[in-house]
């Protein structure tokens, strides 16, 4: 190794920790200013950060991104109150039904139209459907997916999915939709949870409750498509079925809030300390997103992952609208 590489890997790693740790900082309670780094500058700067350096711990990045996103959505859990969260997810957990459905019978569709391989397309569109990469990551063994099927796939996903935390905000903006219509679309139309909760936080506390709820719901989902899945791609030797077990968590956290009366000093700092592992979680899946994963996408995975997006994005949109009182 030579010193101009040594000299580069340790300014990767200082750079690399302290936007962890500036990422983490709850700068409005500690310093009383408002909060420097956002959930979209957190991911836009994990994008800058993949795009000059090597991620210098690349396990402790994925699973961190992992299991942090998982521990925020059950601490988000202890701020919201069942019974009202349920009330106002109703319609879009019903509208989840319809759309999933849809979403998985049009990609795997358009998919053979763009001559694309039946699994990525298949990947893409459960991806689109439910829950991003954690859906990707359940279905991809039940389908027997190989590396570059599973690359592209996720690598499709994050890039959008690192594009609609930016542009979803502003839009809901645009249109003066309100917390229950944005958090409700952002939940259907976004693709990853990290995403979704981030979108929903930067648009107002009522939407990233209803946001966090239904996408909750919809990552259920994963559960009966991997039994779909291994009707469909049958495999004689049974394949492996990923269940979202925090999401159950998150469940439980949102019953212990309601009915067991735990002091709000307790569960306000829970809720704190789970807004900023979002935060850091976002960071860490923008290092992630490397250059060499997003020329492994290739134009027709992309297009499909393009085309379901729209479908999904614009169609939930005016159910929204329609349906939901601003």
């Amino acid at each position: 190794m030579t010193d101009k590489t040594a000299s580069s890997n340790l300014i990767s790693r200082i750079v690399y920790i302290a936007a962890i740790v500036i990422a983490a900082l709850p700068c409005k309670e500690l310093f009383g200013v408002n909060e420097i780094v956002t959930p979209a500058a957190a991911l836009f700067a994990g994008l800058v950060f993949a795009m000059i350096f090597k991620v210098p711990y690349p396990k402790f990045n994925k699973n961190g991104s992992k299991y942090l996103l998982q521990a925020s959505v059950v601490g988000l859990g202890f701020g919201m109150n069942l019974i009202t969260a349920l009330k106002s997810g109703t319609e879009g957990m019903l509208f989840s039904i319809v759309s999933v459905i849809g979403v998985m019978i049009f990609g795997v569709l358009i998919g053979y139209w763009l001559r694309l391989n039946r699994k990525t397309a298949y990947l893409i569109s459960s991806g689109t459907a439910i829950c991003g990469g954690s859906a990707i990551a359940a279905v991809g063994p039940v389908l027997k997916a190989d590396d570059h099927e599973m690359a592209v796939s996720l690598g499709v996903i994050f890039i959008l999915n690192a594009i609609a935390l930016f542009i979803f905000p502003p839009i809901g903006h645009y249109f003066n939709m309100g917390q229950a219509q944005f958090g409700t679309w952002a939940a259907i139309a976004i693709h990853d949870t990290s995403s979704v909760v981030g979108a929903g936080d930067a648009y107002g506390p009522e939407a990233c409750q209803i946001a966090t709820l239904i996408k909750c719901t919809r990552a259920l989902w994963i559960i009966p498509l991997a039994f779909v899945t291994m009707f469909i791609f049958r495999d004689k030797k049974g394949s492996k079925i990923t269940v979202p077990w925090f999401i159950f968590l998150f469940v439980l956290a949102m019953v212990a809030n309601t009915y067991c009366h735990i002091p709000v000093g307790i569960t306000s700092v829970i809720v704190l300390i789970a807004k900023r592992a979002l935060v850091v979680t976002l960071f860490l899946i923008g290092a992630g997103l490397s250059v060499s994963m997003v020329k492994k996408v290739g134009i027709r995975p992309l297009l499909l992952a393009v085309i379901l997006w729209i479908i999904i994005g614009v169609s939930s949109f005016f159910v929204v609208m329609a349906t939901i009182p601003a």
